[in-house]
């Protein structure tokens, strides 16, 4: 099931909209959700980290192809984001201290956080950014 929802959706929904952007001559960029776990491994997510390092070589083969129909596609990856489910899989200070702890910013991030970082990948501020993968993380991967 993660596997059908993390890439096979995307990967689906990608092939229609691409398909039209391709069809009606319309420049532009895709923005994939992915997560820090596409890059580190996580215990007991060999599945999730699995689904969302496929996502990111997806991404990147999308823009090497989508590249001369002058369409970009990035991921933004993100470490944990305070949505709804996650303040409730992740207030507890216990749970939440061994990755927070890796974080030199020391918080999880907003939703507002994702939704900047998606915003200036679809700008024309990132004209030249394509098959990139921007880091959500607040410093998890460099510590």
């Amino acid at each position: 099931r993660s596997l059908d929802v993390n890439f096979g959706a995307v990967l689906h929904v990608s092939q229609l909209v691409a398909r039209q952007m391709i069809a009606q001559g319309v420049p532009g960029a895709i923005v994939n959700v992915s997560s820090q776990a596409s890059k580190r491994a996580l215990r007991d997510h060999a599945v999730y980290c699995s689904t969302k390092s496929a996502l990111d070589m997806l991404s990147k083969v999308m823009a090497m192809e989508l590249g001369p129909h002058k369409i970009r596609v990035n991921t933004v990856n993100p470490t944990v984001v305070m949505t709804d489910m996650g303040r409730i899989n992740w207030s507890d200070p216990q749970k939440s201290a061994a990755m927070i702890n890796r974080i030199p910013l020391g918080k999880f991030a907003e939703v507002d956080d994702v939704v900047n970082s998606i915003l200036f990948l679809l700008s024309d501020k990132s004209a030249m950014t394509t098959g990139s993968s921007l880091m959500i993380d607040g410093g998890f991967l460099v510590s």
